[in-house]
């Protein structure tokens, strides 16, 4: 990694012992056990374990959290309650070695942003209305502006982005969310609501989440009901089409498009 800078070069390196870490430990770890290991494993210099004057953070620490902040929004790791996940994705990143790990992150960060400022400037311009009173928006408009903008919101979120909004809406219809799932080997349940805390009123709701352009079909909801079987729902960023938008195709599955 001579040809990248120091800060990126410490980075890499501290970026990818974590995900060693969180990878030996079941693919996931309270954050304050990550960064003793990672001191452990990790050749570090005077430079990089030299304290900000300012802030007195150490540096190569500094980086770490910085940088695991892209890995976030590429959907490498997930970073929940003081815990970090190691999803899926940043299994596969890994392959690509420190630097390639580090320069996947930045990449998907980059692409995060640019959606990111590319709604930010769409829904600006949506938000002047116009003062002529014979250019007043009707209802009909406004709604239409109010449903592009939010699945402008949706379609920048990454899929566990998206999770912890479906499990979000749930809470907000008065479920209790005892269960996210943080990675993709959940077995089908990415999220389980409850009417009460305990779990011990009915219904008690599996819950599928799917994240995707493809339209939702109805393969979706016989999956969903092949590990439901009692009560199951499917929460999709995708339009449904065909069978699956018709909520009596079987008796304890239900659909929900969040866009």
């Amino acid at each position: 990694m001579t040809d990248t800078s120091p800060t990126r070069r410490v980075a890499a390196k501290v970026v990818h012992a974590a995900f060693l870490i969180l990878q030996e430990n079941g693919g996931e770890l309270r954050s304050r056990d990550v960064v003793p290991q990672i001191e452990q494993r990790v050749e570090l210099d005077d430079w990089a374990r030299e304290r900000y004057e300012t802030s007195g953070y150490i540096r190569w620490q500094t980086f770490l959290h910085f940088f695991t902040g892209d890995c976030v929004k590429a959907g490498f790791l997930v970073k929940k309650s003081g815990t970090w996940y190691l999803t899926d994705e940043g299994e596969e990143a890994m392959k690509l070695g420190p630097k390639g790990l580090l320069e996947a992150a930045i990449a998907g960060y980059r692409r995060w942003d640019a959606e990111r400022k590319k709604l930010e400037a769409v829904t600006a311009d949506e938000e002047i209305i116009p003062e002529a009173e014979g250019d007043a928006l009707t209802m009909d408009q406004i709604e239409e502006l109010a449903n592009r903008s939010l699945e402008r919101h949706i379609s920048v979120k990454n899929a566990y982005e998206f999770q912890d909004l479906a499990a979000a809406l749930l809470r907000g219809m008065g479920y209790f969310t005892p269960f996210v799932s943080p990675k993709g080997k959940d077995g089908g349940v990415d999220v389980i609501a409850y009417r009460d805390p305990l779990g011990t009123v009915s219904p008690r709701i599996k819950v599928q989440v799917k994240h995707r352009k493809d339209p939702s079909g109805v393969q979706d909801i016989h999956s969903l009901w092949a590990f439901s079987r009692r009560m199951g729902m499917s929460a999709s960023s995708s339009p449904q089409v065909g069978s699956a938008r018709m909520p009596a195709l079987r008796p304890a599955a239900a659909t929900s498009t969040l866009s």
